[in-house]
């Protein structure tokens, strides 16, 4: 764990929402768990005036009395009694109503933020996520920091932080304990995925069609690649081993011969051994502009060695199977 690395990352999360003015002061609502703990070391660290305020609600017994004693005595809190209420929504607003004339913060995470977001589109239908600044001035400048990193931070500082048991009992802990581990399994990027949902950070296939200088590539996934040649875009086969046999469009292309691949046309492609690009011999077939992003070629390298339909190639069989 690089700790300076990760309080650098919270510098800029709070200077890039102007969560905290440089130097002054915020109080870190703190549980004692590697989240809050975290946060109320890197505040420190990073030169805020910072106090720590723990809500005991007093639901389980003798831990409620331990995290008190240790947010007191290691974190330096002051404890109030936040007894009452009955569900999850009451218990945080009787946190928030502590301390409402300081500026408070948060040790909400990256990792809260995505189940945040994974309950309310079940919930709503919504992907509403933690907002960096909350309506009543609460602050979250851990947003973009991991569960993990918390803890690991904790761990190298040297800090000892509390583990809330009864966390897999509530809503969040189903969702963290038993939905997200499932979504790993379909994805492993699931979770930084579901985070860029929250922010609204645009996908690497929104930056394709934002512009239209030069030309790139982007592999979607499932076969499909999205290509964007200045102004125009399409999709197009990601290249496939031609390891016996191809269907591809209307195309079955078949070859015994190694080292084959088939894939659609790019421009500058020409023929192997010869000068002339593909693109005129598209022309000369009468093949129209339309069809030619989703024509295969059979090629090996960067060398195109037979366009079905148009020029064979020996140990290259083609047949075509629609009209």
């Amino acid at each position: 764990m690089d700790s300076a690395a990760l309080r650098g990352r919270v510098a800029g999360f709070i200077d890039r929402h102007e969560l905290i003015p440089a130097g002054g002061a915020v109080t870190c609502l703190v549980s004692g768990g590697a989240d809050s703990t975290c946060l109320w070391h890197v505040l420190t660290e990073l030169g805020y005036r910072v106090s720590a305020l723990h809500v005991n609600h007093a639901l389980r017994g003798a831990d409620s009395e331990e995290d008190a004693r240790f947010c007191a005595d290691l974190l330096g809190a002051r404890v109030v009694d936040g007894r009452g209420g009955t569900t999850e929504d009451e218990w945080r607003d009787i946190r928030y109503a502590f301390a409402a004339d300081q500026l408070r913060a948060t040790g909400h995470t990256a990792s809260d933020q995505v189940e945040t977001v994974l309950y309310r589109l079940v919930a709503s239908g919504v992907a509403g996520g933690i907002k960096p600044r909350r309506e009543d001035g609460v602050v979250r400048p851990l947003l973009t920091v991991w569960r993990e990193e918390t803890e690991a931070y904790c761990r190298a500082e040297g800090l000892e932080f509390r583990t809330d048991r009864s966390n897999r009992e509530t809503k969040r802990g189903l969702i963290r304990n038993e939905i997200l581990p499932r979504l790993r399994r379909l994805h492993p990027a699931a979770e930084r995925n579901l985070l860029r949902l929250a922010e609204g950070e645009p996908s690497a296939l929104d930056k394709l069609l934002a512009s239209t200088a030069g030309s790139k590539r982007l592999d979607l996934g499932g076969g499909l690649t999205a290509v964007r040649e200045y102004e125009r875009v399409w999709l197009e086969h990601t290249p496939v081993s031609l390891d016996g046999e191809v269907l591809w469009g209307e195309w079955r292309i078949a070859s015994d011969l190694p080292g084959l691949k088939v894939r659609a046309w790019r421009a500058g492609d020409r023929l192997a051994g010869r000068a002339k690009k593909i693109q005129d011999v598209f022309v000369d077939a009468k093949i129209p502009r339309s069809a030619r992003e989703s024509w295969p070629l059979v090629v090996r390298g960067d060398d195109v060695v037979a366009v079905p339909g148009i020029v064979e190639a020996e140990g290259v069989r083609v047949e075509r199977v629609a009209d």
